[in-house]
């Protein structure tokens, strides 16, 4: 497969996933903090108090990313290390932190790709207004972005604003799975469009603050089949509710009538130029991809799955990817997330997950299929960097390149990781 020279070989990771170091150097509680600590909420009560450590050990794990030829890097910032109560008075240590991430990434040769917001609101934000619920907290998004950008922005060019909005509505929100635990249709869709207008103020924010600045937002759309006949319908309305619900808005189309009809709910927190807003061109669209959704019984053949139990189907990513760029016209998009969660373990040194080289080879081979058929990827990371606090799952789901012994902070690189140093030489020629 031919890839253009500047084409982002990266690995991604999040805040709460990674860092650890919860109480350290004053940073502030996130609703995720107060999810995790709460009875039953996550598995076996696990909680990313301590997470990789990467906050004491950035400099090692930085050192093994340059090891596997990595050119870019996709890491999140905690906005509550930042600014501890959501706004006001800046978190020095905190910030530091991430100005000193910045430097030792660039030394190595790493391209940074902050993302904004990774679903870890500050709790105080939550407890003083509900947090995304109440429109107030669009501004405190835009002030903590042109802090963190008037830092960062000399050394930063690639920024992402916010992580997977569908996941904080509906799993966040509607199911009660994730931080913080709520059961509202209503609420969830005023935090939706809070999160798309937080989305376009940040981007003003870093387009002010960022000379040359690329700037997007990383929904999650997965392609949506019927099973059969019966469930066509049905896959018509689920694809409204995960994908275009986030996407229409983003292309200038507004919110789809038939899903704002299927929720019946008040659309009040929309206001006079709020679509204008969240439609404004943006650099890049983020994609992240893990699956396609079969809705009702279904008659299709079986398929693989990962340790998430999730269908292994990379025409899906080639699928979505053509439809981004051709139904909705995004100019740019980058495969910000894509991975698999093996059961891996490590034995006489070493990880055999033969498996996950299998999955990377065939979805990067999918991207190469969208861009033949002419769909701008320019990036791909891989999900993720290393083994980490995989939300209310826990530890057990691994998802990494690199094996993190949880106990003794271990690093181990695996077969996958190995693998995908030698496609990168190969990719680029170095």
């Amino acid at each position: 497969m031919d890839f253009a020279p500047d084409f982002a070989w990266g690995v991604a990771s999040s805040a709460y996933q990674i860092e650890g170091a919860v109480a350290a150097d004053g940073r502030g509680p996130s609703i995720w903090d107060r999810f995790a600590h709460t009875p039953g909420k996550t598995a076996r009560g696990e909680t990313g108090d301590v997470a990789c450590d990467h906050y004491n050990r950035y400099r090692q794990d930085v050192a093994l990313m340059a090891d596997l030829g990595i050119t870019a890097y996709r890491f999140s910032i905690s906005w509550s290390r930042v600014l501890p109560n959501g706004t006001g008075a800046v978190n020095a240590p905190g910030l530091g932190f991430y100005d000193r991430l910045v430097d030792e990434l660039l030394a190595a040769g790493i391209t940074p790709y902050p993302t904004l917001h990774h679903w870890d609101t500050p709790a105080a934000l939550h407890d003083e207004y509900g947090g995304w619920v109440d429109r107030r907290v669009v501004d405190a998004f835009a002030y903590y972005t042109a802090i963190v950008a008037e830092t960062l922005g000399d050394r930063v060019k690639h920024w992402i604003t916010i992580n997977e909005p569908r996941v904080t509505v509906q799993h966040g929100y509607q199911l009660g799975e994730f931080a913080p635990g709520h059961t509202d249709v209503a609420e969830s869709l005023a935090v939706g469009h809070h999160l798309l207008l937080g989305h376009a103020y940040a981007t003003q924010a870093l387009r002010a603050a960022v000379p040359d600045v690329v700037v997007g937002i990383s929904p999650d759309p997965n392609p949506v089949v019927a099973g059969s006949q019966a469930s066509a319908a049905a896959a018509s309305l689920r694809d409204g509710l995960q994908n275009r619900w986030f996407l229409d808005p983003l292309a200038g189309r507004g919110y789809p009538s038939d899903i704002v009809e299927h929720y019946g709910v008040p659309m009040d927190f929309v206001l006079d130029g709020d679509l204008e807003e969240i439609a404004m061109p943006i650099d890049f669209l983020g994609v992240n991809y893990y699956r396609r959704e079969i809705e009702g019984a279904s008659s299709l053949d079986p398929l693989p799955t990962t340790d998430m139990e999730w269908e292994i189907y990379p025409e899906g990513l080639t699928a979505m990817l053509l439809r981004l760029a051709n139904e909705y016209g995004f100019k740019r998009l980058i495969v910000t997330e894509n991975g698999a969660a093996y059961p891996d373990v490590v034995v006489d040194g070493a990880v055999d997950d033969t498996a996950r080289v299998e999955y990377l080879v065939a979805h990067i081979a999918a991207i190469g299929d969208a861009i033949d058929q002419g769909a701008p990827v320019t990036g791909y990371f891989v999900w993720s960097v290393m083994d980490n606090f995989e939300w209310a799952s826990g530890y057990a789901k691994r998802f990494g390149l690199i094996h993190v012994d949880f106990e003794t902070q271990q690093r181990t690189i695996k077969k996958s990781g190995y693998w995908y140093r030698d496609f990168i030489r190969t990719a680029t020629g170095n």
